[in-house]
């Protein structure tokens, strides 16, 4: 048990300042769809002419929004689950069926970052947004459109993240398995409470 113990360690610190910089980016993500739906709403109906690009820029936000907070979720059991049948079996097998899912889980993830990474080197990846702008120089004399592997990234980051995360989880179910409860580092408040 001591070497899962060692192993667990530095990957919950890791996952915590992931997880921690991830939600501020998150924030920062929700307040710039927030702001963007919100001059579309100006524009639209107090002006009566519609802008082409928030609708994109409010999609980029969100994606980025769900890409980095989803793993804080699933580290925090956060994500919508079925645990009755858990709950009703004895402890032990409870928690084999939880080690069990979490296996299944890590399987999916593995092939969602490999789906993730041709995604964003892929043919999709090289086109760019319809209407998304960003500077293309200092002097803002130049734009450029966004490309699309800029938003599939999102996806990516977060399915690796949620990997990151998996396996943390899978560490402290075999740790919990042998009877190492009492010795599994807590997570930190801060994850649990969502906030830093």
């Amino acid at each position: 048990m001591g070497a899962l113990l060692a192993v667990l360690a530095p990957l919950a610190f890791v996952n915590s300042q992931l997880l921690r910089v991830g939600r501020a980016i998150g924030i920062v993500a929700v307040a710039l769809m927030v702001l963007a739906i919100l001059i579309q709403v100006v524009f639209r109906y107090v002006f009566n002419n519609a802008l082409p690009w928030p609708d994109e820029a409010a999609r980029f936000c969100m994606l980025w929004m769900t890409g980095l907070m989803a793993p804080t979720a699933f580290r925090r059991g956060g994500f919508v689950a079925i645990d009755m049948l858990g709950h009703a079996l004895p402890r032990s097998i409870g928690k084999l069926l939880s080690l069990f899912l979490l296996l299944i889980s890590l399987l999916v993830l593995v092939i969602a970052v490999q789906i993730g990474y041709a995604e964003v080197t892929g043919f999709g990846g090289k086109f760019a947004t319809a209407s998304l702008y960003v500077p293309g120089s200092l002097t803002l004399t130049e734009w450029i459109r966004v490309p699309r592997s800029w938003m599939m990234t999102s996806l990516f980051v977060g399915v690796i993240l949620l990997t990151l995360v998996n396996i943390e989880l899978i560490l402290r179910s075999v740790i919990s398995i042998v009877g190492g409860d009492d010795q599994l580092p807590a997570i930190p408040d801060a994850d649990m409470a969502g906030a830093d």
